[in-house]
C-alpha cells in the first residue's frame, strides 16, 4: 500500500509548477456562451484568453519575425533568378 502512495508523491505536480510550466509555454482558452429564452438567443459571450510569461511571448514573436524575414529574403532571391534581363 505505501508503494502506491510513493508513486503518487513522485509523479504528484505542485501548484507552483503547473503554474510555472503554463507560464513557460503558453495556454490558450477559447470558449462560447449563448443564453437563449424560447429559442431566441438574446445574449452571446465569445471568450478567448491567453495566459504566458511576456518574456514567452517575446521569443515566440522574435521567432515568428524570423522565419518572416526569412521566406521574404527567399522570395526576393527567387524572384530575382526569375526575371529575364
Amino acid at each position: 500500500m505505501t508503494d502506491i502512495l510513493d508513486d503518487f508523491d513522485e509523479n504528484e505536480l505542485s501548484l507552483l509548477e503547473t503554474f510555472d510550466h503554463v507560464l513557460s509555454r503558453g495556454l490558450v482558452i477559447s470558449g462560447q456562451i449563448t443564453i437563449s429564452v424560447a429559442g431566441v438567443d438574446l445574449i452571446y459571450l465569445g471568450l478567448n484568453v491567453l495566459l504566458s510569461s511576456v518574456e514567452t511571448i517575446k521569443e515566440i514573436l522574435l521567432s515568428r519575425e524570423e522565419a518572416h524575414a526569412e521566406i521574404s529574403a527567399i522570395g526576393s532571391a527567387a524572384n530575382q533568378l526569375q526575371k529575364p534581363e
